[in-house]
């Protein structure tokens, strides 16, 4: 089950969600500006996240959640935001909620966005503690969790 644990599977639920909500309740008003920006954060988002991969590749440290880290990435996109990756995520299912027209949809992002901190972040912020003290502990005071 822990192999299924993880964020792209979430972020699957909750497009599944969106697209059950708006079949139920239907209520356009992004129209074409909504596709524009759909299309924009969706390109975004999977920008940030194929490039925090690469960085974290490049630091050989797992991308994978749930695996212990070999090095404590903080530069480049890692200056900007703890977890770029998530954050992705986040804009990926914003992404479509524009896409499909779905406003009644939107508080699924900040639920989302829960459920990625509690099963996924604060666990990797208490084994990055664990692994690198201070450094974390700076890292974390000078870069914010999501942006």
């Amino acid at each position: 089950m822990k192999h299924l644990d993880l964020p792209p599977m979430w972020l699957f639920l909750f497009v599944i969600a969106a697209l059950a909500l708006d079949r139920l309740l239907p209520f356009g008003l992004f129209g074409v500006p909504g596709d524009v920006a759909g299309v924009a954060l969706g390109l975004l988002g999977l920008g940030l996240s194929a490039l925090a991969a690469r960085r974290m590749r490049a630091r050989s440290t797992p991308v994978m959640p749930h695996r212990e880290a070999s090095a404590l990435v903080t530069d480049g996109l890692f200056r900007l935001s703890r977890n770029p990756i998530y954050l992705a995520n986040v804009l990926i299912l914003l992404a479509v909620l524009l896409w499909i027209d779905a406003p009644l949809g939107l508080p699924l992002v900040p639920a989302f966005m829960w459920v990625l901190t509690r099963r996924f972040i604060e666990p990797e912020e208490t084994r990055l503690r664990r692994l690198f003290g201070e450094g974390f502990d700076r890292w974390a005071a000078r870069t914010r969790r999501w942006i």
